[in-house]
């Protein structure tokens, strides 16, 4: 077997043989593959697609590039989640510890952000003294003693996505429905979580802006569980306005136990609140959520998770330097809070990272006091933002240009849960 017949199999629309599929992920994962052989096999599969039984077997050929996880000795029921990305989305900082206090362990092992959508390891670091790079004890006796983690995953896990991964953003192929699924689901299941709950987001500020596309990626994903023996359900929810009331690191940090004390912004609380009672449900647990998050159990989960990993849950966040606040031209109601502007902005003002090898500034972000449907006047301050270098102000004001759309009538009320799949 060559690489010219894998190609050739591909581009002419042909069916790839699992032979030819595991034969590709053992050799690129092993540097015998060229990447620019590879970004040739890649355009392929973005333009002719997969079936299901050549997407089952990529996945589990990207599974066996590694080694995967063995919980099964940890005295509760494993669940995790992911989220496809978002601005705002800051749901795994008090859903871990809040699915931990129901009685669940959670095996999350999170990823950094790029662009627009925030990653929770970055959130996580603004904590003075939180790591994210555990070894293989510290994370099963976190998951033991507390019930939660969240991590970075280890060089053995999954190792040819990490080199798609990155070949897939600089080739154009990012948005390949088969690859998405792959990748994502070859990193849960090789986490070796029992059960998992997928937050798929849709809209501006979501990685899928159409629902359909972000409806078939929730049933692949689920059916790509499902077929490795992890009971899988995906939520649908909309990412047309980012979650909360911030975006950034530190920022989001403050809001995420603000959540976990009893108050926080509605929909976070909402969202949180159903993914959670999803986990409980695919994992077995029998334990409302709500009632948890009320009597003050997640938040000692919190204190727990965050001092489990050489993190100060007392700490003082780190705080901006720099504030510049945009006032509104006119009364009304706010009809749009466009969330990609709000993430492009953030990431201006140092939130976010270019390049994964970028770092981020943990004080920066975006701040909104208003979201649609709320009444407003002219004069009114309608967003923060954040930074610690001043020059980046002006760039992400210009982000910022239409994002905020205010009218005489309030818009039409829209589900943030659209619907659950599988």
């Amino acid at each position: 077997m060559t690489i010219l017949d894998v190609l050739r199999t591909k581009r002419d629309g042909g069916e790839l043989s699992d032979d030819q599929i595991r034969w590709f992920i053992r050799n690129y994962t092993d540097g015998t593959v060229a990447d620019e052989q590879a970004s040739a096999l890649l355009m392929a599969i973005l333009f002719r697609g997969m079936d299901g039984r050549e997407l089952a077997t990529w996945t589990d050929a990207m599974i066996d590039s590694g080694t995967r996880m063995d919980l099964s000795s940890l005295p509760r029921p494993t669940v995790d989640k992911h989220s496809t990305g978002g601005v705002g989305d800051k749901l795994s900082l008090p859903l871990c510890p809040l699915v931990a206090a129901c009685g669940a362990a959670v095996p999350q092992l999170a990823g950094r952000g790029l662009g627009h959508t925030g990653g929770t390891l970055d959130k996580m670091e603004s904590i003075p003294g939180w790591r994210a790079d555990l070894s293989r004890h510290e994370y099963m006796a976190a998951l033991r003693d507390v019930g939660a983690v969240i991590c970075a995953a280890g060089d053995d896990l999954a190792p040819a996505d990490r080199r798609m991964y990155a070949l897939r953003d600089v080739t154009a192929t990012v948005e390949a429905i088969p690859l998405i699924a792959s990748s994502i689901m070859s990193k849960k299941i090789a986490e070796g979580t029992s059960a998992l709950v997928l937050d798929v987001k849709f809209g501006s500020g979501a990685f899928m802006v159409e629902v359909g596309r972000a409806r078939a990626l929730a049933e692949t994903m689920v059916a790509l569980g499902e077929a490795n023996g992890v009971r899988t359900t995906a939520l649908l929810t909309d990412m047309n306005t980012p979650l909360g009331n911030t975006a950034g690191n530190a920022l989001e940090v403050a809001e995420s136990v603000e959540v976990l004390a009893g108050g926080g912004p509605p929909d976070v609380v909402e969202l949180t609140i159903a993914l959670a009672a999803a986990m409980c449900e695919v994992a077995g647990v029998d334990a409302d959520p709500a009632a948890v998050l009320a009597g003050g159990g997640a938040m000692d989960s919190w204190r727990a998770m965050v001092a489990a990993q050489g993190g100060d849950p007392d700490a003082a966040l780190p705080v901006a330097s720099a504030v510049e606040t945009v006032t509104l031209a006119e009364d009304g109601v706010v009809q749009v809070l466009d969330a990609r502007k709000v993430g492009e902005a953030a990431w201006r003002l140092g939130a976010g990272r270019s390049r994964k090898e970028d770092p981020v500034d943990a004080a920066a972000g975006v701040v909104w006091r208003s979201r649609p449907g709320e009444s407003v006047r002219k004069g009114d301050v309608i967003l923060e933002l954040h930074t610690s270098d001043a020059s980046r102000i002006a760039p992400a004001l210009e982000a910022l240009e239409g994002a905020v759309v205010v009218g005489d009538a309030a818009p039409t009320p829209t589900p943030l849960v659209l619907e659950r799949i599988g």
